[in-house]
C-alpha cells in the first residue's frame, strides 16, 4: 500500500520498493479496494519478503531510508544498521486485518490504515507533488 501511494503523491524518480518479513504472495483485497478509491492501482502488486528481494537483487543495504511499518520489520532491519548505514524510520501502522466483521467495517479499517500511511508520508515527504 505504501509503495503505491508515494509513487502516486511523489512520481517515480525515486526508487521505491515494498517488503515486508513474510512473503504473502496476493495484495489483500480490502488493501486493494481502499487503495482505488484515492487513485492507487494495486492489483498487479505483488508482496516480497526481504529474503526474495534479496535474490532478485535489491540489497536493502543499498537504500537511503528504509520505513519500517510493524516492529518486526523494524527488528530486522535495525539489525542491518549494524553491518550498513541505513536510516530507518518506524511508523508504527495499524494492522487492519483482524479488524471488523462486516465488509464495511473491515474497508473502515484498511482505510484507517491507509490514512495513516499518507499522514506519515506527508509528515516524512511533504504534500504530494503529484495531483493526478
Amino acid at each position: 500500500m505504501a509503495e503505491g501511494v508515494m509513487k502516486k503523491f511523489y512520481g517515480t524518480d525515486t526508487y521505491v520498493q515494498s517488503a515486508g518479513c513474510y512473503n504473502d504472495l496476493e495484495i489483500d483485497g480490502f488493501a486493494i479496494a481502499v487503495c482505488e478509491e484515492i487513485g492507487v492501482e494495486l492489483s498487479r502488486h505483488r508482496s516480497r519478503s526481504f529474503e526474495e528481494m534479496s535474490r532478485f537483487g535489491d540489497d536493502l543495504s543499498s537504500f537511503d531510508l528504509i520505513v519500517a511499518l510493524s516492529q518486526a520489520s523494524q527488528r530486522k532491519v535495525l539489525n542491518l544498521t549494524t553491518y550498513y548505514h541505513l536510516t530507518v524510520d518506524y511508523w508504527p501502522i495499524m494492522d487492519p486485518t483482524p479488524i471488523g466483521e462486516s465488509r464495511e467495517q473491515k474497508l473502515n479499517a484498511y482505510r484507517q490504515c491507509r490514512d495513516q500511511i499518507i499522514e506519515n508520508l506527508q509528515r516524512r515527504f511533504g504534500p504530494p507533488i503529484l495531483t493526478r
